[in-house]
């Protein structure tokens, strides 16, 4: 049976990409193949999944170890190698490019809240992304206070036209606003 058929079994019956993955590297002892055939059985295309397969090939995939699959499994799921694109509207990407000008504007944002970033505008999961960079502060001295908050309001506007009655987005729309004066005020 061709490995990316069974992939698309295996996820049928319930399991994650993760347990998919060591599934069908158990079984076949090829690391690339099976992660090739779970990205393909997520309907993540061919292009970006030779890219994000190549991203991380030397540290997970090019050394095989019997038993390492599950971990391994689990390290590719957790760096979003099976994150499905969500396709997204003019209004959402304009979000994205003000949550992106945000980070710009940020100064110094950890490499770790930045993966999650990435994630969150590969998933379409803006409310969360936008939610995560309201709770955190610009580096005064790297960064542009002024122009995150700025952006950051921005992105808080486009999102309630999509979210109307989402309370969190209007509650941190106001903290970016009030910020956003403050900072114009210093």
């Amino acid at each position: 049976m061709h490995l990316t058929t069974l992939a698309r079994h295996a996820l049928s019956r319930g399991r994650t990409p993760a347990d998919t993955y060591a599934l069908l590297a158990r079984r076949t002892r090829e690391p690339l193949p099976s992660a090739r055939a779970v990205c393909l059985a997520l309907t993540i295309p061919l292009a970006e999944t030779t890219r994000r397969l190549n991203d991380c090939y030397d540290a997970l995939l090019a050394d095989h170890h019997p038993g390492d699959e599950t971990d391994t499994g689990e390290l590719l799921e957790a760096l979003g190698v099976f994150d499905i694109p969500k396709s997204l509207t003019d209004t959402e990407l304009a979000v994205v490019d003000q949550l992106l000008a945000a980070v710009d504007a940020h100064g110094s944002l950890r490499p770790g809240h930045h993966h999650g970033l990435q994630r969150w505008f590969t998933t379409g999961n803006l409310t969360t992304a936008y939610l995560s960079l309201t709770t955190t502060r610009p580096m005064p001295r790297t960064g542009d206070p002024a122009r995150y908050w700025t952006a950051l309001t921005t992105a808080g506007e486009l999102l309630t036209t999509t979210h109307h009655s989402e309370t969190r987005i209007k509650y941190a729309l106001a903290h970016c606003r009030s910020q956003a004066t403050r900072t114009w005020l210093s």
